[in-house]
């Protein structure tokens, strides 16, 4: 199934068209049935939407409707990769692969939540579709990740380990500091 990738903003990124099209090949094809393009724009412009809330939405997806042959989604660049000033465009050039890819991955999760999935109820659809994107977003990042990624695949385990346990630390802290702030 081949997604168009449209490029419509002021300023892309180097490569956007390339990054857009590995993140979509991570994807099964037959999720992507009926999803028909994905369009980078400066910011998005539905007028269903307060203008408050235009300005933080990173990605916008519209589902088929009555005149539309398929669905489609929009991303907004002036959220993704915002223009600032030296060190935060710093940060932000660095990140904007990933960024890129987990907005991609949520559009598409949410395609094939609402159109092709029967089995996940409304109440559901979020936490599905958070797992959707990290499931592609793992397998996307282990084909572009590189030499740092194989290095470090055998330690993954172990890493994820330690996570858990240091979030669970910090969780069992923030209950005791909450619960000593309560008693004063």
């Amino acid at each position: 199934m081949n997604v168009k990738i449209e490029v419509v903003c002021a300023n892309p990124p180097k490569h956007l068209r390339d990054i857009a099209a590995k993140v979509v090949n991570c994807v099964p094809t037959e999720h992507l049935r009926g999803f028909d393009k994905i369009m980078f724009v400066d910011a998005v412009n539905e007028p269903r939407i307060s203008p408050a809330q235009r300005l933080t939405l990173p990605a916008l997806y519209h589902p088929r409707m009555g005149g539309q042959s398929a669905a489609w989604g929009e991303v907004a660049m002036s959220v993704v990769a915002p223009k600032k000033k030296f060190p935060q465009n710093l940060l932000t050039r660095l990140a904007i692969k990933s960024n890129i890819a987990q907005v991609i991955l949520s559009l598409l999760a949410q395609h094939y939540y609402l159109t092709l999935a029967k089995a996940v109820k409304k109440n559901q659809l979020e936490p599905a579709c958070r797992a959707y994107v990290e499931k592609h977003f793992e397998r996307w990042r282990e084909n572009e990740g590189g030499i740092r990624v194989k290095l470090l695949k055998p330690f993954k385990p172990y890493l994820d380990k330690m996570a858990k346990r240091l979030a669970k630390k910090y969780k069992e802290e923030l209950q005791k500091s909450g619960a000593n702030s309560r008693q004063r």
